[in-house]
């Protein structure tokens, strides 16, 4: 009964290590947490101090002069939330990987890293596209259809649930671009209140 207690711990110690291996295991949860409250808190500055509606700029030409500065503050609005997000995530996995015993940066982060980097740069050059062509409307589902083909093509280096959020944040996307007048509440919704309850889950499932 020894020998086999003993058998079933090295197997289940043996997957652990291929696992570690083959997936990156260090994304925090907490990453995810704070990723939603950056993406709210933008969605809601957005919305009350620079007064975006999507509906009433979804096909406005951006070179007019009365649409320049605030579509200039929007980008940069945003630019600053993706900043936030990405050093927040770095500096909560490598703290994570740290505690660990392992290294952030390997072949595994690499895999990642290039499975997500095909759809957000696909992603990231047609939103510019749009920008010129002053579709504004569109912003909101294209980000959040590429966002989820991103994470739903990195999933397998990662913890599986990240597909399962990448699949809710194409389908938002796809119904956002129904109702394109709300685009900006899809948004928050999807990269806000999903990234919260998606980092709680992960928290309490695989860190505590």
């Amino acid at each position: 009964m020894k020998e086999e207690k003993d058998y079933i711990r090295d197997i289940a110690e043996i997957r652990s290590m291929m696992e570690r291996m083959s997936k990156f295991l260090s994304l925090s949860g907490w990453a995810g947490i704070m990723a939603g409250i950056y993406a709210l808190t933008g969605a809601y500055l957005a919305h009350q101090f620079f007064h975006f509606n999507p509906d009433d700029t979804a096909y406005a030409a951006t070179r007019s002069g009365n649409s320049v500065i605030p579509l200039l503050n929007l980008i940069i609005l945003a630019l600053v939330i993706l900043v936030l997000a990405i050093g927040t995530a770095v500096f909560l996995s490598y703290q994570k990987a740290h505690k660990r015993g392992e290294k952030i940066w390997n072949a595994t982060s690499r895999r990642l890293l290039i499975n997500m980097s095909i759809p957000l740069v696909a992603g990231g050059l047609l939103i510019l596209v749009l920008i010129s062509k002053g579709l504004i409307g569109l912003i909101a589902p294209f980000t959040l259809i590429f966002y989820g083909l991103a994470l739903y093509n990195a999933s397998k280096y990662t913890y599986r649930e990240v597909g399962a959020l990448g699949l809710i944040q194409i389908g938002l996307g796809l119904i956002s671009t129904y109702f394109m007048g709300y685009g900006l509440f899809f948004w928050a919704a999807g990269f806000g209140l999903l990234h919260i309850i998606y980092g709680i889950y992960i928290h309490y499932k695989y860190e505590r």
